[in-house]
């Protein structure tokens, strides 16, 4: 799927959230959203830290079930 497509692909779904939300909205309103989503997209990942490591309070032992 190049850019122009997926531009195309998220203007179609920001028209039916607009659709959905009974608000005013013009025909520019649906390719605005969808430029700022490629945008975003295209965007460089800032650094992440990540989820922080869950370690269990207790050890449990492996149970050979044979």
């Amino acid at each position: 799927m190049n850019e122009q497509d997926l531009r195309d692909c998220f203007a179609m779904f920001a028209m039916v959230g607009l659709m959905m939300s009974n608000r005013d909205w013009e025909a520019e309103d649906p390719y605005k959203i969808a430029d700022k989503m490629v945008e975003a997209r295209n965007k460089e990942p800032e650094e992440e830290n990540g989820i922080a490591a869950f370690k269990p309070k207790r050890k449990y032992a492996k149970k050979n079930y044979v």
